[in-house]
């Protein structure tokens, strides 16, 4: 349990620093976030440090999310339509119904190839302070 609470402080640690670097190209792509909480509760360690926010992502068709990682790691819960993920050069296809992790430093696309819109559930752990959007261009 600790080696966890130690990953998620690495993962995090410095993201306040991230807020500042360039924009990452983003067409047809709307969000709302749906809910946030301060951590509390049993892993002491992350208590009022730390915070869940979960957001609903929303590509239209054609919507496309350029080269970027995240501030911290997230699950994604496709809702509707498909995305396609691309990392390292390998595209996968999550549809309606699958979820993936993302760690939140590994750089990737993602792309709504359909003519149908695609909504995904984000749930991040986060910073508590954090208030800007969680897709940081990577550095070059």
């Amino acid at each position: 349990m600790r080696f966890t609470v130690l990953l998620v402080a690495m993962l995090l640690s410095g993201a306040d620093r991230l807020a500042a670097e360039e924009k990452v190209e983003a067409r047809g792509i709307t969000q709302a976030i749906k809910l946030e909480e301060v951590v509390y509760g049993h892993l002491t360690d992350l208590n009022g440090k730390f915070k869940l926010r979960a957001t609903e992502v929303t590509f239209a068709p054609g919507a496309y999310l350029g080269a970027h990682h995240h501030v911290g790691p997230g699950i994604r819960y496709v809702l509707s339509g498909e995305v396609t993920l691309t990392e390292g050069g390998q595209a996968t296809i999550y549809k309606a119904g699958d979820y993936f992790f993302e760690s939140g430093n590994i750089v990737h696309t993602a792309q709504n190839k359909t003519k149908s819109p695609l909504v995904i559930l984000f749930v991040e752990i986060l910073p508590k302070d954090w208030d800007s959007p969680t897709v940081v261009a990577p550095k070059l």
